[in-house]
């Protein structure tokens, strides 16, 4: 019963966490859960790769993902360092992985130039630590952290 009752609380405790922005009055957040569902995508490819496997697609993938949900969360980017970690447990870490996660973060950062160079986008990159960005990593923070507590309450009672 714990197996399936505890990972539903972490995530009721997440999506109540999220809106602690809302609580302060900040209506135009709405946009902010938007990277949380690049990280999630980006959580469920890392979650197929095997150990002792080739991660080069999979950290294209990823890097592309979290690329993208720079757009509204300019410091999401400094996810990869958690994700070479994940890497580096699972044995799958490499040159190659390292080459494809810097490949598929400059390929959004060069279709970003593009778009920011003809009108088509704002550049939210040229304020990266400002402090309105901030609230952006309470909604992720509160999935990242559900999803953490979740696998890892799973995976404790899998074993028992």
């Amino acid at each position: 019963m714990l197996y399936h009752l505890l990972p539903v609380i972490f995530w009721i405790l997440a999506v109540g966490g999220s809106l602690i922005p809302f609580a302060f009055g900040i209506p135009r957040y709405a946009f902010g859960y938007i990277p949380i569902v690049f990280v999630l995508l980006s959580i469920v490819i890392l979650g197929r790769i095997e150990r002792h496997s080739n991660s080069i697609e999979e950290c294209f993938q990823v890097a592309v993902l979290i690329g993208i949900a720079s757009y509204w969360l300019p410091t999401v980017v400094f996810l990869i360092i958690p994700i070479w970690g994940y890497l580096v447990y699972y044995n799958v870490f490499s040159l190659q992985s390292v080459t494809a996660t810097i490949s598929g973060l400059g390929l959004v950062a060069v279709w970003a130039a593009v778009c920011v160079y003809l009108g088509w986008i704002d550049n939210p990159w040229a304020e990266f630590f400002a402090s309105k960005n901030a609230w952006g990593w309470i909604p992720t923070g509160a999935v990242l952290l559900a999803w953490l507590a979740s696998t890892i309450v799973r995976q404790t009672l899998r074993v028992r």
